[in-house]
């Protein structure tokens, strides 16, 4: 894919990954609206600053109206509460759910016949290594997580014979925001995004960003034995 013909709608564009992939997506040439709650934060020159909040219907409407060229989806937009699903707060885990699956679905439904109607293009969605692999500690995250490897997996199939080719990155901790309490090596979210978008000019359907996600994925095979070995 040519990404420097293409149109590009990043959600969460705001800052982390999101900012980062917007910011290597322009380098590229690609034209890029930056997807952010509060469109005022986007800070990156030649982006297009779009209102976006992917758990609210209306609002993914409403950037769908106001665009119409988009060839590129990239669901980056997420949440992360740190919530145990035995014990955390129920409102918590619904709120990963919206956001990650959901939210995911919601703004996929509003864009595909977009870039559908502009010949064709790619939607990218920004998974983990949590979407194999469970801590319970983030139960919550873990599951929607897992829920929107298994959405991705639909959407591809689905939306394979309309010109749409649907991918998914998988990578471990990086350093933003989200995960700064959590003392683990992190990856560069510049990297990630540089890795990610070589991921969608290749047309690659799965995108395993660093060592974490190259090492868990063939564990997959080995079972819950091998993904969880403190089992008795």
């Amino acid at each position: 894919m040519d990404l420097s013909a293409s149109t590009v709608l990043v959600t969460g564009a705001n800052r982390g990954l999101g900012r980062a992939l917007a910011a290597e997506l322009l380098a590229r040439g690609a034209t890029v609206y930056a997807g952010a709650r509060n469109p005022d934060q986007i800070d990156l020159l030649g982006a297009k600053p779009i209102a976006l909040d992917i758990t609210d219907p209306a609002s993914v409407a409403a950037a769908a109206q106001a665009t119409g060229d988009v060839t590129v989806l990239i669901n980056n937009a997420g949440s992360a509460t740190g919530t145990d699903l035995l014990t955390g707060d129920l409102d918590n885990i619904r709120l990963e759910l919206d956001t990650h699956y959901y939210g995911t679905l919601s703004v996929v439904r509003a864009f595909a016949p977009q870039i559908a109607a502009n010949g064709g293009g790619a939607i990218l969605n920004i998974l983990s290594v949590l979407s194999w692999v469970t801590f319970p500690e983030h139960g919550a995250y873990c599951a929607a997580k897992s829920a929107q490897w298994s959405l991705t997996n639909a959407l591809r199939l689905q939306l394979a014979d309309q010109g749409i080719r649907v991918a998914g990155l998988h990578v471990g901790y990086m350093d933003t925001d989200m995960v700064r309490t959590i003392e683990a090596p992190k990856a560069d979210p510049a990297d990630v995004a540089r890795i990610a978008v070589d991921g969608i000019a290749a047309d690659a359907y799965e995108i395993l960003a660093d060592d974490p996600a190259r090492q868990i994925q063939p564990a997959l095979a080995g079972g819950v034995s091998a993904l969880y070995p403190q089992l008795p």
